[in-house]
């Protein structure tokens, strides 16, 4: 599909970012269209000025014990995927365990909660990507960690193979408290092969809040998979974020070059992807907005959407269709 020649169109200002430690902003000349190709990976060689004529795949899929999370959860999570990179088809695997990855873990110093290793899980993701798959990502509400020498990681993503894996556990307002009660006092381990500590393991409310910043990081991970780099000129989606208090900075928009970029990727109409994000938005949202409680699959219960946090995106969303369909 040939990418549309319609200007983005930009209701509000896209000021310079601040920089990582919050002194003047980085002045840096924008990573243009002309500079941009996709990466490559190995079940889609793309090139650049690739002209897309297939719906590529995204495999998400969940890893921990799933008895505790809720399906409308994972469920939301796709649904805004396929809304944010409208053209795309998502699809969810089935959930894995956390000793089917055969992935080391601690318990952090810091925070005594525990910890599984991120490298080896993108190893058994790579292992497990689908052949028509453009790319394949797991979500967990474990917390991860590259390397014994690192405190933690948000996530991590190899681009060339394709896959990432990332959490949401430290994205819960109560994950620093004394009082979580994910927090392990004294790692028991009876052999290498033992994980039965992460039987049950705690998962978070799914709050408003909480379902915001799952988004952000899910769509600002997938936007590197196909190319997008950090963005250091403008406000956007894909601006690098170290701590977060950064990533709440972060709008869920991305800015006039890197969705024009994104565009060019897949091929979409503006206006029918903002549409679909509107829809995601007011889809299975009436009721009462609440903090959606912990349950498991076997009750089956359907929550209503928590997205009260959306408000405002919603609106400028709207703005910008009125404007794109004068």
């Amino acid at each position: 599909m040939k990418p549309s020649s319609r200007l983005v169109v930009s209701l509000h200002p896209f000021p310079c970012i601040q920089s990582q430690i919050g002194s003047s902003p980085t002045r840096k000349l924008p990573k243009t269209l002309n500079s941009f190709s996709v990466i490559p990976t190995e079940s889609h060689p793309l090139q650049k000025n690739t002209v897309f004529t297939y719906s590529p795949l995204v495999y998400i899929g969940l890893l921990g014990n799933t008895r505790v999370v809720s399906e409308e959860y994972i469920k939301w999570l796709k649904g805004y995927c396929e809304a944010f990179f409208y053209g795309l088809t998502v699809k969810l695997l089935d959930p894995i365990s956390v000793s089917a990855t055969r992935c080391s873990f601690r318990v952090n110093d810091h925070t005594q909660n525990l910890q599984i290793h991120a490298g080896h899980i993108l190893k058994f993701l790579k292992q497990k990507k689908p052949e028509d798959a453009f790319c394949i990502v797991g979500i967990t509400m474990i917390d991860l960690y590259p390397r014994e020498s690192w405190n933690f990681v948000f996530g991590q993503a190899s681009l060339t193979d394709g896959v990432g894996i990332f959490s949401f556990a430290r994205y819960d307002r109560g994950f620093h408290s004394s009082h979580y009660e994910g927090k392990v006092k004294t790692l028991r381990r009876k052999s290498s092969s033992d994980y039965s500590i992460f039987d049950n393991y705690y998962i978070p409310e799914i709050t408003s809040v909480l379902l915001l910043r799952s988004c952000k990081t899910l769509t600002h991970e997938i936007g590197h998979i196909f190319g997008l780099r950090h963005c250091q000129w403008l406000a956007c989606l894909m601006q690098g974020s170290n701590h977060l208090e950064e990533a709440d900075r972060r709008p869920l928009n991305l800015c006039p070059i890197c969705l024009r970029k994104l565009q060019s990727a897949i091929g979409f109409s503006f206006v029918e992807r903002y549409k679909a994000l509107v829809r995601w938005i007011d889809d299975e949202s009436t009721g009462t907005p609440r903090v959606t409680p912990k349950h498991s699959r076997e009750n089956n219960v359907i929550l209503p959407k928590p997205v009260e946090a959306f408000k405002e995106w919603k609106e400028w969303i709207i703005r910008c269709l009125a404007v794109l369909q004068k």
